[in-house]
């Protein structure tokens, strides 16, 4: 509904931020620790999340802070109050390549993010970060490897009741019968006896 807003902070928190548009304050609940620029109008990317009890609106410094942030509402159990959580544990392209490498133990240092959740956030946008425009990597190396490929397939087998050891070895063996190219394909794979 609100793709942005420009004006004049106002009041500025941690986790909120007061913009002044033409004389209306609109209260918006921000990433903690997100750096807005120190322009004089302040431009803010916003999102709308309506709940029955509320309207709330969420504000982002950049375009891209909020294009994963609606990245991050698609994956099940994720709600907005999750989304920020990750977004004010990690910036942004530090969350993406630690989605992109299989990291579930790093997202669960993100206070209210389990294993379980962290699995769900690796399966479900392992493929899916090609739509948020992240900067080009600055050290060269490939945004996933092969082995967070087999990280998060493993991952998303001992979500659905595998013991760790058993995901590891039918992942590695499904690896070597289809490669780590398809993530879908090889978590088939690992599931056929």
């Amino acid at each position: 509904m609100y793709e942005f807003l420009r004006g004049r902070c106002a009041r500025r928190s941690p986790a909120r931020l007061v913009l002044d548009v033409n004389g209306v304050g609109y209260d918006l609940v921000v990433p903690a620790g997100a750096r807005f620029a120190d322009e004089d109008p302040l431009q803010v990317w916003t999102h709308l999340a309506v709940r029955e009890d509320a309207h709330v609106l969420y504000g982002f410094p950049e375009q891209s802070w909020r294009d994963l942030f609606r990245l991050l509402l698609k994956v099940k159990k994720v709600g907005p109050s999750m989304a920020i959580a990750l977004l004010s544990g990690m910036e942004p392209e530090e969350l993406v390549e630690c989605i992109r490498a299989g990291d579930a133990l790093r997202l669960t240092r993100v206070k209210g993010v389990g294993r379980k959740t962290a699995d769900q956030i690796l399966l479900d946008l392992s493929d899916q970060l090609d739509a948020w425009d992240s900067p080009p990597s600055t050290d060269g190396t490939p945004p996933a490897s092969a082995d967070g490929i087999l990280a998060v397939a493993a991952s998303a087998l001992v979500s659905i009741g595998f013991s760790e050891n058993d995901a590891r070895k039918g992942v590695e063996a499904a690896s070597r019968k289809v490669g780590t190219e398809d993530l879908e394909l090889l978590i088939r794979t690992a599931l056929r006896p």
